[in-house]
């Protein structure tokens, strides 16, 4: 058993080590030597859980679905309105993406092209469904505007996510997402959600914004 937990915590080491460099340096210049220093680990205590750096990459997206999947379940189970669970959704996201180097590496490395072995969907095929289901939940509960182009928001919303991350990742710390969060949310709801509805959707984006910030 304590062989097995060594084992296990070695794992999370290196994926934890892999995602910090693939973060901050990009999958293609992060190399299999690299990862093995920054983790502190040897050689072959890497080979023996991953056979390449393709692995530690797949297993980085893996887990992004599994967050995304469990998260949706999470605040399905709270019986919110669908507008609501989306943005809770959204901004659960964001506060993995600040806290840990795992959630940034899977959205920078589903940016960067990587291949997604099957039957793992894309990242942003996912998370594109997963708005547009949301988006068309809204429409029939009235929250969203009945004549709104439910994929085209969703695309939008998508977009908005990821352009912020690979943007920000430049020009302003990994903090800064919570607030390009709620501004996102800001613009949405006064595009998509009726006027007697905005002020309910506009008070929780800012109340999210709060909430993700001092966790």
């Amino acid at each position: 058993m304590a062989r097995q937990l060594r084992a296990e915590q070695t794992r999370a080491t290196i994926i934890e080590a892999a995602a910090d460099l693939f973060d901050c340096r990009g999958y293609e210049s992060t190399s299999l030597s690299e990862i093995v220093e920054h983790a502190r680990v040897t050689k072959g205590a890497l080979y023996f859980h991953f056979a390449a750096k393709e692995d530690l990459a797949h297993e980085i997206m893996e887990f992004q679905s599994r967050t995304l999947r469990r998260l949706a379940h999470e605040v399905e189970e709270t019986g919110c309105s669908s507008l609501e669970a989306l943005m809770r959704i959204t901004f659960q996201l964001t506060r993995l993406a600040v806290d840990l180097p795992v959630a940034r590496a899977g959205l920078r490395l589903a940016s960067s092209g990587m291949a997604v072995r099957p039957p793992l969907p894309h990242p942003f095929t996912e998370l594109l469904d997963l708005a547009s289901a949301r988006f068309r939940g809204a429409v029939k509960e009235a929250d969203v505007h009945p004549d709104t182009d439910v994929e085209a928001a969703a695309h939008a919303l998508v977009s908005f996510l990821v352009g912020t991350r690979v943007t920000g990742r430049t020009l302003e710390p990994h903090t800064r997402l919570p607030r390009r969060v709620a501004e996102m949310w800001r613009f949405l709801v006064r595009a998509l959600v009726p006027v007697t509805r905005r002020p309910r959707y506009l008070s929780l984006a800012a109340q999210l914004e709060r909430e993700t910030r001092t966790v």
